[in-house]
């Protein structure tokens, strides 16, 4: 009786210290779901921003083949998503002179990094 004798109570329930150990444990595993959250909403709304402004550069693309552009640069906003989106389009003589080089880049915000950016050539008729 001696060798099997136990306190009555002492194995019932955790101590406080594997209680504040199993907390920590689960607060770091809860922070960490979130962050990965919020990583991934941020990494939607780049790729959101990335397709519209490339969907943006397309459209300017395929005005300068439909109507020859004049040699130079210009810009200009376009609405799409409900944003603003704004272009640069670069147009440039090539070795042939009946091609030219057509390039749009596209900007959430006048002077701001290039979010897409399209390269065709256009031949005159």
């Amino acid at each position: 009786m001696c060798g099997s004798m136990r306190r009555k109570g002492a194995d019932s329930g955790f101590t406080l210290i594997e209680v504040l150990v199993a907390l920590a444990v689960f607060s770091l595993a809860a922070l960490t779901l979130v962050n990965l959250s919020g990583e991934n909403a941020r990494a939607a709304a780049a790729l959101e921003a990335r397709t519209m402004a490339a969907v943006v550069a397309d459209n300017q693309a395929v005005r300068a083949v439909i109507d020859w552009p004049p040699i130079g640069i210009t810009s200009g906003q376009e609405v799409a998503g409900d944003r603003p989106w704004f272009w640069v389009r670069r147009v440039s003589r090539t070795n042939d002179p009946e091609v030219a080089r057509v390039d749009v880049l596209v900007s959430d915000r006048p002077g701001g990094s290039t979010l897409a950016e399209v390269t065709v050539f256009r031949g005159q008729r």
